[in-house]
């Protein structure tokens, strides 16, 4: 009786599972990890104080460990103990390359096979054009992932060691390679500092930078990088990821060095060389990755405005990154570009951008920027009291998976908590792929496909 009542159990969850579109169990996979993060960061044995910080606590610090935000309401390094920390450090690893991810590998390590359903979600989890070949992609993803980290952790452990002796100071640099790469910004630092104290140390600054920066491309691109000198061609995505970030990158170091110049609380104290290393730095830890060498709060309003800009566009598809995407941002201005020129195609590099790709990137752009406005009107009603300006900064550090705070998470009332840990939540899972769940257009899609079309009209526009 036992095995006929588990065998249908069994059936049933497997049929459940196959009513799922891949979109969905993504969604429902993240907030499965979040919630096993919650609780474990919930035992007495995660805190110094042997003491919870409430439930809210530990699932707005599991949530930004999944999303990769690294906007915390309790001091990492300081608050959670050991146990606490390698908790939110896998927690961030699992979010980083994806739950689907490190599930495929451990199946290839234990020699199961991967069905056809499985690839079709691992395709969906790392964004990949074709499901031939995902298996492989994926285990480059995992591969190429640990060897950064590895070689980041020892640069930045030549950097701690001197601060914290040999066994912390390795364990400080694995730990924040492993936050760098994963664009999560948590640090063990301590007294919420970040890197503040390294400021002007160009090796923490270069090698936690560029592993953003890598972390940041998406790892389509580092594969097509890494096979160059074989194929001798790179993808439009490709070459429309690389120049948007060169340009950002650029671009942001300038106005933040421009802006910050004069600003005793960020860059005039600073030697020559600490200003060049602090602007870039700045212009790079937007792009979701929630470090920071210099005060957040101490920035002018127009170097925080360039900072909420630069979070907002974030990242690459396909990467450790959050925010609306470098390649969004380049197609929205492409197409702006070839409206104001009077074009009727808009392309790049001699190829033209199928009009799906402008209908899901204004998409993405436009639900991103309300999603931003509602949870800042949230913000504003239930925070009455803090600066408008630190409020909208706080939200597009959350959407955008980012991190970078002035100094406000921690004061938040339990309202705006839950309002920014389901912020993080869609800026990591995806505005589309929840507005798939939810409207179900997957199957809508398989449904509709060969029915009629509706007659054109025509509406006026500006």
């Amino acid at each position: 009786m036992t095995k006929i009542i588990k065998s249908e159990n069994d059936s049933k969850f497997t049929h459940f599972m196959r009513s799922r579109s891949p979109a969905e169990i993504l969604m429902f996979g993240f907030a499965l990890v979040i919630f096993i993060g919650s609780l474990l960061l919930s035992l007495p044995i995660a805190s110094v104080s042997g003491h919870s910080p409430g439930y809210i606590n530990c699932l707005f610090t599991a949530t930004s460990s999944v999303c990769v935000t690294g906007l915390i309401v309790v001091d990492t390094g300081t608050y959670w103990t050991l146990f606490g920390q390698i908790v939110i450090i896998l927690l961030i690893q699992i979010g980083g390359l994806g739950f689907m991810s490190l599930m495929t590998i451990i199946f290839v390590l234990a020699g199961k096979r991967i069905t056809i359903r499985n690839r079709l979600l691992l395709q969906s989890s790392v964004n990949s054009e074709r499901v031939q070949g995902v298996v492989k992609f994926t285990k480059y993803i995992v591969a190429s992932s640990l060897i950064i980290e590895l070689i980041g952790g020892l640069l930045l452990s030549i950097v701690f060691i001197p601060d914290y002796g040999v066994g912390k100071g390795l364990y400080f640099g694995i730990w924040h390679s492993i936050s760098s790469f994963c664009n999560a910004g948590f640090d063990l630092i301590g007294n919420f500092n970040s890197f503040t104290g390294y400021v002007n140390n160009p090796l923490l600054s270069l090698t936690v930078g560029g592993l953003i920066v890598v972390g940041g491309l998406g790892f389509a691109v580092t594969s097509e990088l890494v096979n160059y000198r074989h194929s001798g061609r790179l993808s439009l995505h490709t070459k429309l990821v690389l120049i948007s970030t060169t340009v950002l990158v650029v671009g942001g170091a300038v106005m933040i060095y421009i802006l910050e110049y004069n600003n005793p609380e960020t860059l005039k104290n600073l030697p020559w060389y600490g200003k060049i290393l602090a602007s870039i730095f700045q212009s790079i830890t937007p792009r979701t990755a929630g470090s920071n060498t210099i005060s957040q709060v101490g920035m002018t309003s127009a170097g925080k405005n360039i900072t909420m800009l630069l979070m907002f566009i974030g990242g690459s598809p396909g990467s450790t990154a959050g925010g609306v995407k470098t390649t969004t941002f380049a197609v929205m201005f492409l197409m702006l570009f070839s409206g104001l020129t009077g074009k009727r195609d808009v392309a790049c590099f001699k190829r033209s951008i199928p009009r799906d790709t402008l209908r899901q990137a204004a998409c993405v752009f436009f639900i991103g920027g309300l999603i931003v406005y509602i949870v800042f009107m949230i913000l504003s009603i239930a925070e009455p009291g803090k600066p408008a300006q630190d409020l909208l900064f706080e939200v597009f550090s959350a959407y955008s998976t980012v991190g970078l705070t002035c100094n406000i998470t921690p004061t938040l009332s339990n309202v705006s908590r839950v309002a920014i840990i389901l912020t993080m939540f869609t800026g990591r899972v995806g505005p589309l792929t929840i507005a798939y769940v939810i409207t179900r257009k997957e199957r809508k899609e398989r449904k509709n496909k060969g029915f009629y079309k509706l007659p054109e009209g025509n509406v006026l526009i500006g």
